[in-house]
């Protein structure tokens, strides 16, 4: 890390939403399955809305001269598990590629572990792609541990391999 910038970190707003997208589809995973257009569709705001209208859920962004340069999602689930302990999980954290090795990452993890704490959760765990080793690397570094083995199921390739069509 070569500097330490200063960032706020904020709850998201609907005027946020493309800032987001372009950072998800800024690599390659996200490149394959984000739509980067204008004007953005439909699909992005619907979810954005439920996002937004979820208490479980925080989608927040780091902001830097009113320039948004991050972005991270905060889900807090509850459960039985371990006594009835509440879990936090992180997805899509995102930094903008032209803001790397700033610390804006760290800062970001940072407020979600904090935030977790805060709402009483047991652990925080996130979920990265196999091919990310990059930010396996830097979520290492940050604490977190390798503990599980994840596996996924992408509804519309079952539905092509099971001649099943769409509702």
């Amino acid at each position: 890390m070569t500097e330490i910038s200063a960032i706020s970190i904020r709850r998201a707003r609907r005027d946020d939403v493309g800032a987001i997208v372009a950072m998800l589809a800024d690599d390659p995973l996200g490149s394959g399955r984000e739509r980067v257009e204008q004007p953005l569709p439909s699909p992005y705001f619907r979810a954005f809305e439920a996002v937004e209208n979820d208490p479980n859920i925080e989608l927040v962004v780091a902001e830097q001269g009113g320039v948004v340069v991050g972005c991270l999602q905060l889900c807090i689930l509850a459960g039985l598990s371990s006594q009835g302990a509440s879990r936090a999980l992180v997805e899509d954290v995102r930094v903008a590629t032209h803001c790397r090795s700033r610390g804006i990452g760290e800062q970001m993890l940072q407020w979600a572990i904090a935030e977790a704490r805060a709402r009483g959760c047991r652990l925080i765990e996130l979920l990265t792609h196999n091919t990310r080793v990059d930010a396996q690397r830097f979520y290492k570094r940050l604490g977190f541990q390798p503990s599980h083995v994840g596996m996924t199921i992408r509804f519309e390739s079952l539905l092509a391999h099971t001649g099943r069509t769409a509702l």
